[in-house]
């Protein structure tokens, strides 16, 4: 179950789960950052590091936010693969 980044982050982009990350799974997609479910580990070091909030367990993600998986994954994907 991979970690989510969801619409708080936009505009934020605190960065500070990106620093804590062992296996650097977050990516920089521009007016937020994305988390790649395929390298991500799932240690959960990225959720408390948010100042917003904006991470999630992909199974958590509140419904109005569920098309985030998606985009986590599609743009995580793509700036993982360069």
């Amino acid at each position: 179950m991979p970690y989510v980044v969801t619409e708080p982050c936009i505009g934020v982009k605190d960065k500070s789960c990106q620093t804590v990350c062992p296996v650097d799974c977050i990516y920089d997609a521009g007016d937020m950052v994305v988390i790649n479910p395929d390298e991500c580990i799932d240690c959960g070091l990225c959720e408390p590091e948010c100042p917003v909030n904006a991470i999630f367990v992909d199974t958590d993600v509140p419904p109005n936010w569920k098309s985030f998986i998606e985009r986590n994954a599609d743009e995580g994907r793509k700036l993982a693969s360069g």
